[in-house]
């Protein structure tokens, strides 16, 4: 048996297909769904997904949303973002994580609004960094 998933933003379908598992970060820590899995309403938080399919993983970056599986097997993820190892450019991140880090150092003295916004993007950046660096691993 295999799992059915849609992985769904504001923008587009950003994947979807079978799967044999798929771990997603909650606020709760790191699951993996595996076929057959009991009902669960989850929320996420930035991190990394990792879907396996056979001997094939495919590694997303995503940020925060929500983790729906049905029946034991359906799962629809609806997350806020999330982006495919090969969208992903390192440099362009790196750069991104820069400026998140530096508006959260100079935001420390601000509104807890205005910092809670800087650190869940830093988050959001260091998510994909990390899934930028394992793509670049794997291409070496």
């Amino acid at each position: 048996m295999k799992l059915t998933y849609r992985i769904v933003t504001p923008e587009r379908i950003v994947h979807e297909g079978e799967a044999d598992s798929i771990s997603v970060m909650t606020t709760l820590g790191e699951i993996t769904i595996l076929p057959n899995h009991v009902p669960l309403l989850a929320l996420m938080k930035a991190g990394e997904m990792r879907i396996k399919n056979g001997g094939e993983e495919v590694l997303l970056a995503t940020s925060t949303g929500f983790l729906e599986v049905r029946d034991g097997s359906r799962i629809s993820i609806l997350a806020d973002t999330a982006e495919r190892s090969d969208e992903l450019e390192l440099t362009a991140i790196e750069e991104a994580r820069s400026l998140a880090e530096e508006t959260l150092k100079n935001i420390r003295n601000a509104s807890d609004v205005g910092f809670t916004d800087a650190a869940a993007h830093l988050e959001r950046e260091l998510a994909r960094h990390r899934v930028a660096l394992k793509k670049r691993r794997t291409k070496q």
